[in-house]
């Protein structure tokens, strides 16, 4: 049996390239604010699979995407055990766009605390008044650019994603960079109406998009996890203070009110978590 090796690790995901395609596998690492933390969360990466595999098949009427398979038996016979199972997909090998694709349908986080300093988030204005947690007249795409593991994105206007892409590509950087806007709030908006009838709000997340063989534009690498989204219960939404979450949001505030902590967490907040991602996953596929 051929042994496999990644090729590249990330905060969470493991890359296995297998000559005509890749394999991603979601660890169940976790990490907040750039930092790889300490603990496993297991089961976690299982739910992180299941839930891109659910989206992904959701919104390939929009855009196609890079999956393949979720099924081990379509993969090599290195990766058809417990180890591998639920967690692994079989993709598509593209060229990645350097843009992470972030769409914001409500103030909160960051953004809230540049929209009090400045009424702007993200270089956008938006409409004087808002409270924190706040619906949004209509979702915005704030764009930024993918950092090394360790360093920090960075927000960038949309004028901006256009240089970006238009320096890696030359001919297409309006082409692409329109291309990921619109196809990042058509997503957004589908699944964000779906969500809704299931009772869960999500305020924002980031998609990934890369170019396949024929050069069109195709989502990747995760969909509208707890990882790359923020969750919010509809049943506790309250306008104006921040919103308790299904996301690691938990986590972060943890972190938070531990700085001595050493990126090192107790075993109840681990439990929590996984059972916040749990009751996500089966809220929004039951």
């Amino acid at each position: 049996m051929k042994e496999y090796r990644p090729v590249k690790e990330g905060k969470v995901r493991e890359i296995y390239d297998i000559d005509d395609s890749l394999i991603l596998v979601a660890t169940d690492r976790i990490s907040a604010f750039d930092h790889i933390l300490k603990n496993q969360v297991t089961g976690k990466g299982r739910i992180l699979t299941q839930m891109s595999v659910f989206w992904f098949d959701f919104t390939k009427d929009i855009v196609a995407n890079h999956m393949i398979s979720a099924d081990v038996k379509d993969m090599p016979e290195f990766f058809r055990n417990e180890r591998f199972e639920g967690r692994s997909m079989l993709v598509k090998k593209l060229r990645m766009l350097p843009i992470e694709c972030i769409v914001r349908g409500y103030i909160t986080g960051s953004g809230w605390e540049s929209y009090k300093k400045t009424g702007l988030v993200c270089g956008i204005r938006l409409p004087e008044g808002l409270k924190e947690s706040e619906k949004l007249p209509e979702p915005i795409y704030t764009p930024s650019t993918k950092a090394e593991l360790g360093e920090h994105d960075e927000n960038i206007s949309y004028e901006k994603s256009i240089e970006v892409l238009e320096k890696e590509f030359p001919g297409h950087g309006k082409e692409y960079a329109s291309k990921l806007r619109d196809y990042t709030i058509a997503i957004y908006k589908k699944c964000a109406d779906y969500a809704a009838s299931k009772g869960i709000i999500i305020a924002d997340t980031k998609f990934e998009f890369g170019l396949d063989e024929a050069g069109n534009v195709v989502l990747a690498d995760e969909v509208l996890t707890p990882d790359s989204s923020r969750f919010w219960p509809a049943s506790d939404y309250v306008v104006g203070q921040s919103e308790p979450s299904y996301d690691k949001q938990y986590v972060r505030d943890w972190l938070k009110a531990n700085p001595d902590s050493d990126y090192d967490l107790p075993q109840d907040v681990i439990n929590k978590t996984i059972e916040k991602y749990q009751e996500a996953y089966d809220k929004l596929t039951d």
